[in-house]
């Protein structure tokens, strides 16, 4: 596997894990935030150690400090916006940090769930397609799950800043 600066190369080359995170962007919204509410709730065990470790939680204050003073459905409207890419100011300072940090945030508001962040409904089911995705990412090793979800948050929210062309990309050598 290997890793990418661009958030459009995926994290995740691998042809098993490339079929996870295809079939998490196949799922809708809501699917995709119950998604990852029970990767945190059944793999959590593994998942939790890595997420603190990595997180930089001085660099998100609007997702990690202003975001649990708003409404639940202000919330699930920020996860939702995050999710689907939206031009908004929660989603543009989730896309303004890396992986590592937004895997914590999800990690956190994961953890804050029927606390401080939004809970999922009492009567939530998941769906056929959020079980298959889930299976898929339990039967693999830990460095597998944890590209998968590098992939997958990092393809959330919302940044207008684009990757620095390569050598290849302008035929040009760069200059010292």
């Amino acid at each position: 596997m290997t890793a990418s600066y661009d958030k459009n190369v995926p994290q995740a080359l691998s042809n098993e894990t490339q079929k996870v995170v295809e079939g998490f962007n196949g799922l809708d919204t809501d699917a995709k935030l119950a998604w990852l509410y029970f990767v945190y709730k059944k793999m959590g065990d593994s998942i939790t150690p890595a997420a603190p470790a990595a997180g930089e939680p001085e660099l998100a204050p609007k997702l990690l400090g202003n975001y649990y003073e708003l409404s639940d459905d202000e919330q699930l409207s920020i996860m939702r916006q995050i999710v689907n890419r939206d031009d908004t100011e929660y989603s543009r300072a989730y896309g303004a940090i890396k992986e590592n940090n937004q895997l914590f945030i999800w990690y956190i508001w994961a953890v804050s769930m029927g606390k401080q962040v939004v809970d999922m409904p009492e009567n939530y089911k998941a769906t056929d397609a959020i079980n298959n995705v889930l299976s898929q990412i339990e039967g693999l090793d830990f460095e597998e799950q944890m590209s998968i979800l590098r992939t997958i948050v990092g393809e959330m929210g919302y940044t207008d800043v684009k990757p620095i062309e390569t050598q290849a990309e302008t035929g040009k050598t760069s200059s010292l």
